[in-house]
């Protein structure tokens, strides 16, 4: 058995089983698959996979066994190429993190500064999604580190540790009716038209459990995954917008609209760091780490990634 036959059963998998798209993910052919797999079955004395002719149709309960310890062994293949990595080259590489727009707008540019004054030969590589895909992307090793509010901590092989806390703003333009109460209710904002995240971004299940709780239903005129897009909108009227905190704290751009804080109607919501459990972190990316939140430090992450710690208290 080899490294190859793991990789093309773990690529088969992911592609629910679909052996021509295992084979374009890994840059091989379809029967170079097909051919790999069988000969670790015969190898391992079990089927891996059921068919029905030469379509794989299900895992079968052995090789859920076998994909599980696949697993294992090619994670710490990666964590091996890591620490060589780390090793004979201890201050440059690439550091890949997931995150979301708003993370990635507001939230990232001080700490990734930080990060390439302290280490001019790392290269960093944003790559931008929702919480799901930033938690695949963790979990697929397309990135070392991921960042967002949502979701991240609903994936158990992934280590989450909280960062910030932040709450939602109202945004709106000056001169607006509700710019001139000293407090704003949840019946005030169900009235107006309201501008805020897409469904799965942004502490947008908070907004919804909220109204939900009350029995209200405010009217969405429009969702957006991208905070600048809805000051826009809201700059032209369609409505008030519902922000994050990291949106709108220090930005000028922000100076013909009126803020209003809404943590005493939407709660604090929680940012968080995720790595793969049990994922060996260089020495750059564990800095970055600490340079994001000054509670995460190395000491912390680790105990995490060997499993005495899930949470702390910010």
């Amino acid at each position: 058995m080899n490294l190859h036959q793991f990789r093309f059963v773990q690529e088969a998998a992911r592609r629910n089983l679909n052996l021509t798209e295992a084979a374009k993910a890994l840059h091989t052919s379809q029967p170079g698959v097909s051919k790999a797999i069988i000969e670790l079955e015969e190898e391992l004395g079990v089927e891996i996979f059921a068919r029905h002719g030469k379509r794989l149709k299900r895992i079968t309960e052995p090789g859920q066994h076998v994909l599980r310890s696949i697993e294992v062994i090619l994670r710490e293949v990666g964590n091996l190429k890591r620490i060589g990595e780390q090793f004979s080259a201890q201050d440059s590489g690439t550091l890949s993190i997931a995150t979301t727009h708003t993370q990635a707008r507001y939230v990232l540019p001080a700490p990734v500064a930080k990060l390439r004054a302290a280490y001019p030969k790392v290269n960093v590589s944003l790559h931008q999604g929702s919480p799901d895909q930033v938690a695949r992307m963790v979990l697929d090793e397309v990135a070392e580190v991921g960042i967002a509010t949502e979701s991240l901590a609903d994936y158990p092989d992934l280590v989450t540790l909280p960062c910030y806390e932040w709450q939602h703003m109202l945004v709106m333009p000056t001169g607006h009716p509700l710019a001139a109460k000293e407090r704003i209710s949840l019946e005030d904002l169900a009235a107006e038209p309201l501008i805020t995240y897409h469904p799965s971004f942004t502490g947008r299940t908070r907004i919804d459990a909220a109204f939900a709780t009350k029995k209200l239903h405010p009217r969405i005129a429009l969702e957006a995954i991208d905070s600048d897009v809805i000051k826009t909108y809201v700059r032209l009227g369609l409505g008030v917008g519902i922000v994050a905190e990291m949106a709108v704290r220090e930005d000028t751009s922000n100076s013909d609209l009126v803020v209003r804080p809404l943590g005493a109607l939407f709660g604090q919501n929680v940012a968080r760091i995720a790595f793969k459990r049990s994922a060996y972190l260089r020495n750059f990316v564990l800095e970055f780490a600490h340079m994001l939140s000054d509670r995460l430090d190395r000491n912390l992450i680790a105990k995490a990634l060997s499993g005495h710690i899930n949470d702390y208290e910010l």
